[in-house]
């Protein structure tokens, strides 16, 4: 039997820098796909709403399926924003990835959803301008209500890098996303993913990450991945590792079997 991963688990794994392994889901995930998603050794899968259509009852059916098999769901939301993420939350996703984050204000919106969730509105801005203390019972009780929810912000910019030590800094981070395309296109060198430049910088971004107490990761796909960067990246303290996604595996996979099909010779 499999072990169980919940977001609790997840969260202390990422701030321990422990090791955690998962994919992308990028189409709406029935039965069938779910059910095969569930017999593989995956700690999480990263269902994603920022560059796919997936629609609210489709992703949260997918959380509720993959967190009864023991996996966690973490979900990407179009953008930082603290109403999507409550949204997400309460479909039943543990996990919250924010892409393209760039400042110290969205960070605060986002931990304020993740963290205080379903505390809203003025209640919840005191609390996050330290205008206003939580009551032992308030503090209890939130605590037990988002006991497996966690937080990944992404850097996928120049402008992320150079502010990463603040946005790191903000309690109720628990993790970095490292977006290997959206960083590379802010670098002006778009998918040079072993440019010198580019690997000097998930480098650092790894490192300051990981001394900030903070889980850390990028997307490996196809095009970004040579054993040699993964052990470097590994190395440097990369403990999020997020491999391919489903229409990637499947579409190279058939690539090769058709190319051996074809070429395939008679004695």
């Amino acid at each position: 039997m499999r072990r169980r991963m919940k977001g609790e688990s997840i969260r202390e794994k990422l701030h321990n820098g422990e090791r955690v392994v998962g994919t992308c889901i990028t189409q709406e995930g029935g039965t069938v796909t779910m059910t095969r998603c569930a017999a593989l050794d995956l700690d999480f899968v990263f269902i994603d709403t920022e560059h796919t259509p997936l629609d609210r009852s489709e992703v949260s059916r997918m959380c509720r399926f993959l967190s009864a098999y023991g996996i966690s769901p973490i979900v990407r939301i179009s953008h930082p924003c603290g109403h999507l993420a409550r949204m997400a939350m309460d479909g039943g996703a543990d996990g919250i990835v924010a892409p393209y984050v760039e400042t110290v204000e969205e960070v605060k919106e986002l931990t304020g959803a993740v963290l205080y969730r379903p505390i809203k509105g003025k209640f919840l801005q005191e609390i996050l301008d330290g205008k206003r203390e939580l009551n032992p019972k308030m503090r209890d009780y939130l605590r037990e209500f988002n006991r497996n929810a966690y937080l990944i912000i992404g850097i996928e910019s120049v402008t992320a890098y150079e502010r990463l030590d603040s946005l790191v800094a903000v309690n109720g981070v628990d993790g970095v996303f490292i977006g290997p395309h959206d960083l590379t296109l802010s670098m002006e060198i778009p998918e040079e993913y072993f440019h010198a430049d580019y690997l000097r910088v998930v480098t650092d971004i790894i490192r300051r990450s990981r001394m900030a107490g903070k889980g850390v990761g990028l997307h490996q796909f196809e095009k970004n991945i040579q054993p040699e960067v993964t052990r470097r990246f590994i190395g440097a303290g990369m403990n999020w590792i997020l491999h391919s996604t489903d229409l990637n595996v499947m579409t190279t996979a058939m690539a090769r079997q058709l190319s051996e099909l074809r070429s395939l010779k008679l004695e």
